[in-house]
């Protein structure tokens, strides 16, 4: 199995930018297509964005469409979500997670999670 580590996370203001990164050990990351999902208080996990093995495809959820940009980097091993423009209700805990088979929106297709990040955007 893969291990999965996010950093990155922490107090922005809204309308700046962060970089969170999702370091993978124990596999190869390029083996696995990679998702980042986010869960605000009181709220369940939702979709954010996705990328195939060789990061030549990509989706994203409407609401992060235009502000954020999901990349990989296979000689270190590590994906990355680079978040734009951010607004208060990006607020939230963001996770990265890792499937053995396609890109996908919804939880159950990914069978990796890290430990999640904290992201608060303040105004």
């Amino acid at each position: 199995q893969v291990q999965l580590v996010e950093s990155g996370g922490g107090l922005v203001q809204a309308g700046g930018s962060l970089r969170l990164s999702c370091a993978a050990s124990g596999r190869t990351l390029s083996n696995y297509a990679m998702g980042w999902f986010r869960q605000a208080p009181g709220k369940e996990r939702e979709f954010v964005a996705a990328i195939t093995r060789s990061g030549g495809s990509t989706i994203y959820a409407s609401s992060v469409k235009g502000r954020f940009t999901i990349s990989r980097d296979g000689a270190k091993n590590t994906g990355y979500l680079q978040m734009n423009s951010l607004k208060l209700e990006d607020t939230a805990v963001y996770y990265c997670a890792a499937s053995q088979f396609s890109i996908a929106s919804t939880v159950r297709n990914y069978n990796s999670w890290g430990q999640g990040t904290q992201v608060t955007v303040s105004s």
